[in-house]
């Protein structure tokens, strides 16, 4: 019996004036357009809100800090790999008037609100996006002393 690989992944859900930040990139399997969230694995030697500060930062050039946990997602994907997903809240009250990715992979930035977001072009990369806006919508808020930090 083959043991299957599992992922651990972060994202941001940033939401600023009501609408949320989603990054522009190709989704590598299938070489299509898509929306997601600043998100990415884990790295060895980072905990998870370096991660997810250094995602958001790669991803947008955005520096900001969380402010709530949002909780955990899994996903079974279509390659065969599961990836399990711990989403961040940022609610920063301003933004720079100039920040742009770092990552080349990343070609644009859009903000949406819940309803343009039903009505884009561009397809979510998975379900989790729309499971995690949905649950920001919710209302669900964790509070970030529940992540231990490494020890």
């Amino acid at each position: 019996m083959s043991r299957e690989q599992l992922h651990l992944t972060v994202a941001a859900i940033v939401q600023f004036q009501g609408k949320f930040l989603l990054v522009e990139e190709i989704d590598k399997q299938t070489g299509k357009l898509v929306l997601n969230q600043p998100a990415g694995h884990v790295e060895q030697d980072e905990d998870l809100l370096q991660a997810v500060k250094r995602e958001l930062y790669e991803e947008t050039g955005l520096e900001l800090e969380p402010s709530a946990w949002l909780g955990i997602s899994q996903l079974q994907a279509a390659n065969g790999h599961r990836y399990v997903r711990l989403n961040f809240i940022f609610e920063p009250t301003n933004l720079p008037k100039y920040y742009q990715p770092q990552d080349a992979d990343i070609l644009a930035l859009h903000w949406f609100s819940a309803e343009q977001l039903l009505q884009a072009a561009l397809p979510l990369r998975s379900r989790l996006v729309s499971d995690a806006i949905q649950s920001y919508i919710d209302g669900t808020r964790l509070p970030l002393m529940l992540i231990q930090p490494t020890r």
